[in-house]
């Protein structure tokens, strides 16, 4: 795995990195468990979209440095400001790689230890994956110091049923790994100390396919979550249609013809 050199030096509450195909973003203020200051949202925003432009990176991996993926968002903040407006600008902040990660072609895994939430919870969701290690403990924790986590309740709708959604935000309590995985917010539950290993795998075996078929499914799985069931279809219809001409389908069709599918080297990627 490399430093990615060209951006490293312009971080301070995050770290990136390149391996193959796969991008990793860590958190990394362990001091704060990786809570979301103002300067850590922005640079994980800005740290996916530059991934997400990268020709050569086909998935991102999100991990936490230190005991913890993100504890929320960093309450030592609050005092800095006074007025409505200047809260919502704030949290806005927060909560912007939310809409960036729905967005962005290439796909995103949240890898995670230790605790997620608030904010980190709203992360985990906002993640097209998430592997999770033994141990963790999640929760809409807002509650405890008198505010609510309005902001992950929107990814969080989209990944777990209602009444387990008001669950989490209504009592604030912690859950385990394995109650994230029977409720569906996680994809994968791993021994401790597995989880970026685990969610590195699961980034490879993706990338290993048409990164053209990828970032145009992921596109389109998100606007046909927004459709109605017959204009979901018609956009379906539409989106493989555009993919069909692509030089990906062309040459993978064929090369699974002749029984030798290609690799993750060998797909044209147009």
């Amino acid at each position: 795995m490399t430093s990615d050199s060209a951006d490293a030096s312009q971080w301070t509450t995050i770290e990136t990195a390149r391996d193959g195909y796969v991008g990793r973003i860590t958190l990394s203020r362990p001091e704060s468990m990786n809570t979301f200051s103002t300067d850590l949202a922005t640079e994980l925003d800005d740290a996916l979209i530059a991934f997400d432009e990268a020709d050569d990176i086909r998935v991102v991996v999100v991990d936490g440095a230190g005991k913890a993926f993100s504890a929320g968002i960093d309450l030592t903040e609050h005092a800095a400001y006074e007025t409505k407006d200047e809260y919502e600008a704030w949290v806005a902040v927060m909560e912007e790689p939310f809409r960036t990660l729905t967005k962005m072609r290439t796909p995103v895994i949240a890898a995670v230890h230790g605790h997620a939430a608030a904010n980190g919870i709203g992360l985990l969701a906002a993640c097209d994956l998430a592997v999770v290690a033994e141990g963790t403990r999640m929760g809409a924790t807002a509650p405890k110091v008198g505010l609510f986590c309005m902001g992950p309740a929107v990814p969080l709708l989209s990944s777990v049923t209602r009444k387990r959604c008001l669950e989490l935000l209504l009592t604030g309590d912690l859950i385990d790994a394995e109650t994230a995985f029977e409720w569906g917010l996680v994809n994968r539950v791993v021994p401790d100390g597995d989880h970026v290993t685990a969610a590195v795998e699961l980034a490879e075996s993706i990338a290993s396919k048409s990164p053209v078929a990828v970032q145009m499914g992921k596109e389109a799985f998100y606007e046909m979550a927004e459709l109605e069931y017959d204009g979901a279809l018609d956009y379906s219809n539409e989106r493989f249609g555009e993919l069909c001409t692509t030089r990906d389908a062309h040459e993978g069709i064929d090369a699974f013809l002749d029984g030798e599918p290609l690799s993750a080297d060998e797909w044209p990627g147009e």
